[in-house]
């Protein structure tokens, strides 16, 4: 039986129907909708497979629609640009007729350039928190069951919160969430893999953190939370199988609509990426 980067990358490696038309599947794990970081990460893949010799360094996405994971979503790619520099890619997710996912990535050229960057933040590094054997052991059983249940599967990513203890009490706490995440088995050597393996985690956590500032998670069943649009920019190579800082904050919350950003670190420090959500973060009334 394979495991969960097994069952990962499987997913990911998109099946070829026509030109610019990919089928993709969705693990059948019991979910209601399919996982918001699974349709960036398999519109990533599509869009990769229609250029050559560059990376991706950001996509614009919007959320439409739910997504069913029953069926296969259709990846339809526009190739709306090659150019000197840059590549550009429009990409749109089907299912039952309808779109329910949209996503424009642009592919640029590797070239020497200005360079600076914000600093990472001060954090105990992932070997001074709880592993996940020890967060189920330990914490675990002191975490709400939504908390306890998404920790105990088995996952393709492996996170270890800096401010883990966010999920016991409902404490309001500065907007601001820090975790340390991995792939839990080595990945393959193209880089492109590890784009869409980090585009896929970088779904993980990130709407909920704009609900810190308030003592809530979405992992209640009060809270009504949905990813609407996910914009990401890859600034320097990585590796998505080695410890990665994900720095998140929360600027802003109103009108059941949160505002999250979030800074992605290699663990010498080096920013490789930024991530932007807004999403749903409402709470329900019956």
């Amino acid at each position: 039986m394979p495991g969960a980067v097994e069952t990962l990358l499987e997913i990911l490696d998109l099946e070829r129907l026509e030109v610019n038309l990919y089928r993709g599947m969705s693990p059948q794990v019991g979910w209601q909708r399919v996982f918001g970081g699974q349709v960036i990460g398999q519109a990533l893949v599509a869009a990769t497979r229609t250029v050559e010799n560059r990376l991706a360094h950001s996509l614009h996405a919007y959320f439409i629609l739910p997504g069913d994971p029953k069926v296969p979503i259709i990846y339809e790619v526009d190739r709306i640009r090659d150019g000197g520099s840059f590549t550009t890619r429009g990409v749109k997710a089907i299912q039952h007729g309808k779109a329910i996912f949209s996503m424009m990535a642009s592919f640029h050229r590797d070239e020497q350039g200005f360079s600076h960057q914000a600093p990472m933040p001060d954090v105990p590094p992932p070997e001074k928190l709880p592993s996940e054997e020890e967060m189920r052991k330990g914490i675990l059983p002191t975490m709400p069951e939504p908390v306890r249940r998404y920790y105990e599967r088995e996952r393709p990513i492996e996170m270890r919160p800096v401010e883990f203890k966010r999920y016991i009490s409902r404490d309001h706490r500065e907007p601001r969430f820090n975790v340390w995440m991995r792939a839990t088995k080595p990945l393959p050597e193209d880089p492109a893999i590890h784009q869409c393996v980090l585009a896929y985690a970088s779904d993980m956590m990130l709407l909920d953190s704009a609900l810190i500032p308030h003592g809530r998670t979405v992992f209640e069943k009060a809270i009504q939370g949905a990813s609407l649009d996910h914009a990401m920019w890859f600034h320097r190579p990585f590796r998505a199988d080695e410890w990665l800082l994900y720095a998140q904050d929360t600027p802003n919350a109103e009108s059941a609509l949160g505002f999250s950003r979030g800074l992605i670190y290699s663990r010498d420090g080096q920013l490789i990426a930024s991530v932007a959500q807004e999403g749903l973060i409402r709470e329900r009334t019956a």
